[in-house]
């Protein structure tokens, strides 16, 4: 089993905030603009408010308003959207990306843990605003684990038409594909294949006191190869993390494979006391 960080949402470049650690916990992750994809910011709303408020709450001088559109991807929140019967969580990708996905042999059974430029919250007035000198932070927002691999030029099941790359543009694009969550984790038949996470300091990779890219990766990193990484990525205070790239590719590894379980866990704690009570 291998697992890849794969970094999503807003960034400095696009979006140009981070997305919000809500203040009971949320890891709401703000999903990228995109003039070619159909889904708007007003659309997609979490207990009741729109992402567009949400982000307009933050940064008031945004320049995101309601005609802008976003990528929904990875898609790991059944309650953002407006559902037509059975749902799934989903994630895409293309070009170069998809080639060092291809090219690092994932299949099956493999999992994607989400990570993102997150920052705490509070609500004033009944908006919600950045915390004066809280840190900006990577964290790790959600997870999938690939249940089926489709190509978008190939027919595609009814309940994945929807997705940010079943569009059309895509049509003909060797290199793009559809990862559809399993319907369970491997490792708990209680547990979906996708989801998302309520906070955990565990699910944070930002080392404290840091810059949002240096991070506190367990010692035994230290021995693996990581895409986009090599033996210059670690020094002796934390773990520097490259600016490029959207997926790395950990490799195989029983002591990786048991941290992801642990982070998964743990970010899921809230919904396995639900099941457990």
């Amino acid at each position: 089993m291998q697992i890849i960080l794969s970094r999503k949402g807003f960034d400095s470049k696009n979006g140009g905030q981070p997305s919000p650690i809500l203040p009971d916990g949320t890891l709401l992750s703000l999903p990228i603009l995109s003039k070619d994809d159909k889904t708007k910011f007003s659309e997609l709303r979490h207990k009741g408010k729109s992402y567009l408020n949400i982000i307009q709450d933050l940064k008031p001088k945004t320049k995101i308003q309601n005609k802008y559109n976003c990528h929904l991807d990875p898609d790991i929140r059944k309650d953002s959207l407006r559902r037509c019967g059975y749902w799934t969580p989903l994630f895409g990708q293309t070009k170069a990306a998809q080639g060092k996905l291809k090219n690092n042999k994932v299949k099956e059974g493999d999992i994607f843990l989400f990570f993102g430029w997150f920052k705490q919250t509070e609500e004033i007035n009944g908006k919600i605003k950045y915390v004066k000198g809280a840190p900006d932070l990577h964290i790790i927002f959600g997870y999938l684990q690939i249940g089926n691999i489709y190509k978008t030029n190939s027919n595609l099941p009814k309940d994945i038409n929807y997705h940010a790359h079943a569009q059309k543009k895509y049509d003909g694009d060797e290199n793009n594909c559809i990862y559809k969550a399993s319907e369970k984790l491997i490792f708990s038949d209680s547990l979906s294949g996708g989801g998302y996470f309520n906070y955990h300091k565990d699910l944070i990779l930002t080392k404290s006191g840091h810059s949002r890219s240096r991070w506190n990766l367990p010692d035994f990193f230290k021995e693996l190869k990581i895409t986009y990484h090599n033996s210059k990525s670690f020094s002796n205070k934390y773990f520097q993390s490259a600016a490029i790239g959207q997926e790395f590719i950990i490799q195989e590894n029983t002591k990786v494979t048991d941290w992801a379980k642990n982070i998964i866990l743990k970010g899921l704690r809230n919904q396995i006391e639900l099941i457990l009570t």
